[in-house]
């Protein structure tokens, strides 16, 4: 089973040796998220994603032009927040930079609010979906006539286009009803959080249900944390060093000021972590711990490479075709997989 194996470029200011205690080395800037692109790349990894948020770290879209000409083979999985574009604008700059990269790019579509809004969950995918269809019509070469809710528009199609003349693949991610049914809609592949393999189970079931209601078919995405020794004893040691040095109330903190801290997504990992053991364990090597000082993502496959292939394979068996990794600190954790783990998996890219 072959399947796209992704990293994670820290924009956010999420990169630490000790979760929860900012390191100035490890601060979000040019020069320390290209260098975890460029060892991605170097690394093997098919992908990675560039995520976005107005209040932390620097641009993924401005970040993605520059890192593009440095790169050759790895793909951009540019995050870029809805309420802060205008289709037509955003249509012109993912095919600038999907030429720039010679038809590497991918985009990670979040239904953000506009900074200092607050718009209901309906309303909000309601116009996440008015802009996927948008930007299928116009990157697919098509003349536009969108009389929607958010937009009315009618166009014809930009003149610059992608280097395949079609629309990259849209990534999305969502757990309420509202995003499920935004996804099944107009996303290419639905991305989904840590959870327990039979809570997995229920989230694909529900999703290939909700397509087929629509004529469709999703491809399905995990995102993970990942921490490999080489054995399971270091494994988790190392995971237990990570949460060494944070407390309760500091951890408590950066979840609170993330933008997504009020989502059923992060309630779920909320839910995930308080049903966890004493040592964070939801399930064989599945540890919650990240999320006592991270909001959304909060959970990491922890093992020696046996137990973390096995894992991912085991996703894979359900339908996963896509795995978005990442780990603290990003790049040495990046270089330990690829060490220990990719080349014993059949990957490439969606």
């Amino acid at each position: 089973m072959s399947c796209e194996v992704s990293w994670f470029s820290a924009l956010c200011d999420d990169d630490y040796e000790f979760l929860g205690v900012p390191d100035a080395k490890l601060k979000s800037s040019w020069e320390h998220c290209r260098d975890i692109v460029l060892g991605a790349e170097a690394g093997g990894f098919d992908n990675v994603l560039l995520p976005s948020g107005y209040a932390l770290g620097i641009d993924a879209t401005a970040f993605a032009a520059g890192i593009a000409v440095l790169t050759r083979r790895i793909r951009l999985l540019l995050a870029v927040r809805v309420a802060e574009t205008w289709p037509p604008q955003l249509a012109r700059q993912i095919a600038t930079l999907d030429r720039m990269l010679g038809g590497r790019l991918t985009v990670n579509i979040i239904s953000s609010d506009m900074p200092g809004e607050t718009l209901a969950s309906a309303p909000r995918y309601a116009r996440t979906v008015e802009l996927m269809s948008i930007l299928k019509t116009l990157l697919n070469g098509q003349p536009l006539d969108h009389q929607g809710e958010h937009w009315q528009l009618k166009l014809d199609p930009p003149a610059a286009t992608t280097l395949s003349g079609k629309c990259p693949l849209l990534y999305f991610g969502g757990l309420s009803p509202d995003a499920r049914e935004a996804a099944a809609r107009q996303a290419d592949v639905y991305l989904m959080w840590p959870d327990t393999m039979p809570a997995v189970q229920a989230i694909l079931d529900d999703m290939r249900a909700r397509a087929a209601n629509h004529g469709r078919t999703l491809k399905f995405g995990y995102r993970v944390h990942v921490v490999v020794r080489d054995t399971e004893a270091e494994a988790r040691d190392a995971a237990s060093r990570l949460l060494s040095k944070l407390d309760a109330a500091t951890g408590d903190a950066i979840r609170a000021k993330s933008l997504d801290s009020q989502s059923e997504g992060v309630r779920r990992q909320a839910e995930l972590r308080a049903s966890a053991g004493n040592e964070g364990y939801a399930e064989d090597n599945l540890w919650t711990g990240i999320g006592r000082a991270r909001s959304g993502c909060g959970a990491a496959i922890v093992g020696d490479p046996d137990q973390v292939l096995a894992k991912l394979q085991a996703y894979q068996a359900m339908g996963i075709e896509a795995f978005i990794l990442s780990g603290y600190p990003h790049a040495a954790e990046a270089d330990l997989f690829a060490r220990h783990v990719l080349p014993r998996m059949m990957h490439g890219p969606l």
